[in-house]
């Protein structure tokens, strides 16, 4: 099969297109014939390499995959059949620990994520677990659904960690990402005021088209001082940061209004952030992480956007041999939403 893959860690130079065997499905699995699936920043970062993370190479991304079901397993569960459209729940867990009965998938302690820990779907065809795979509505195209699972779950998980009211006020960090771009509709549909950051003004005007009330440029102002003068100086009940790190960490503290809540899933302005401890403590702010999400989550954000209230974010489709380009442009950030690749 053709595939988008890499033989080692590095710059968009060691990805290459090239021609690998088909994955073999284990007896629980399903061989599923990609017709679509999005990048991640988690791509990026898979492939330059992740501290602790050791690949057998060479390794395919691509956690969101979209498709129709090709071979099925002998002991595959859920009444899949060949021909069936489906979409793939990236995360990867072991049904049966105490955490995986209790129904937080996220929390296994084998927890793993399609594109990182095993093969993904930058390929003409990818083996899954079969208690992954949801069937896909014959009226959403394939290009659509590849763009939904990973961002959509963390975004929803995120705001049920914060238990976000009607009436409160929410600001977006980074707001070109895929999972803030889900946020800021998810933040609308629960009844919130939400602000939304991003580094341009085309961004900000795409934040603005999905509901954000307010657009704050963070490279022409610092968007803590701004969420302030916004919220006539008592800032936001809550912050959701994709971005985290260094960068974002401290400013959003400084942008919570007192008994607020911080949330973040991702480090991508750097692994460490100082920390004002006096206001933290002084503003009894709650800060809390989260990553991806369980089964029932996602099943439950799909229902909200197969009924079309809320929408993926699709930047641009790419052919699966411009994978290079792909990731020159997500690591750029010259994309709004997602980025989906297609055979």
């Amino acid at each position: 099969m053709k595939a988008g893959l890499f033989y080692e860690h590095g710059g968009i130079e060691v990805l290459q297109y090239g021609e690998v065997d088909a994955p073999a499905i284990q007896p629980e699995e399903v061989l599923v014939q990609v017709k679509a699936c999005s990048l991640n920043h988690l791509d990026v970062w898979v492939r330059k390499g992740l501290p602790g993370l050791t690949l057998p190479l060479p390794h395919i991304g691509g956690s969101d995959i979209a498709g129709v079901v090709e071979q099925v397993g002998a002991r595959a569960t859920g009444g899949l059949k060949v021909g069936d459209r489906v979409v793939v729940d990236p995360g990867l867990s072991c049904g049966c620990c105490d955490w995986c009965r209790g129904g937080e998938d996220s929390l296994c302690d084998g927890y793993g994520i399609l594109g990182e820990h095993r093969w993904g779907g930058f390929a003409e065809y990818a083996a899954v677990p079969a208690r992954n795979v949801l069937p896909l509505p014959d009226r959403v195209p394939f290009e659509q659904a590849a763009a939904v699972p990973l961002v959509f779950l963390t975004a929803w998980r995120m705001v049920k960690r914060v238990q976000l009211q009607p009436g409160e006020t929410v600001l977006v960090v980074g707001a070109g990402g895929g999972v803030a771009s889900a946020a800021i509709q998810i933040a609308k549909l629960a009844g919130a005021w939400v602000a939304a950051t991003a580094g341009d003004q085309g961004k900000l005007d795409k934040a603005k088209g999905l509901g954000a009330d307010e657009l704050i440029n963070h490279r022409e102002q610092d968007f803590s001082k701004r969420t302030w003068e916004l919220t006539h100086k008592r800032g936001v009940d809550v912050v959701l940061d994709p971005v985290g790190g260094s960068d974002t960490l401290p400013k959003s503290l400084k942008a919570l209004a007192k008994n607020g809540r911080y949330v973040t899933c991702g480090a991508t302005s750097g692994a460490s952030a100082q920390l004002n401890v006096p206001l933290l403590f002084w503003k009894q702010a709650r800060l809390l992480g989260s990553t991806m999400g369980s089964r029932r989550e996602l099943q439950e954000v799909l229902q909200l956007v197969w009924s079309g209230r809320l929408k993926p974010v699709v930047d641009r489709v790419l052919r699966l041999n411009e994978l290079q380009q792909a990731h020159a442009l997500l690591e750029a950030r010259r994309v709004f939403g997602k980025l989906v690749l297609v055979s």
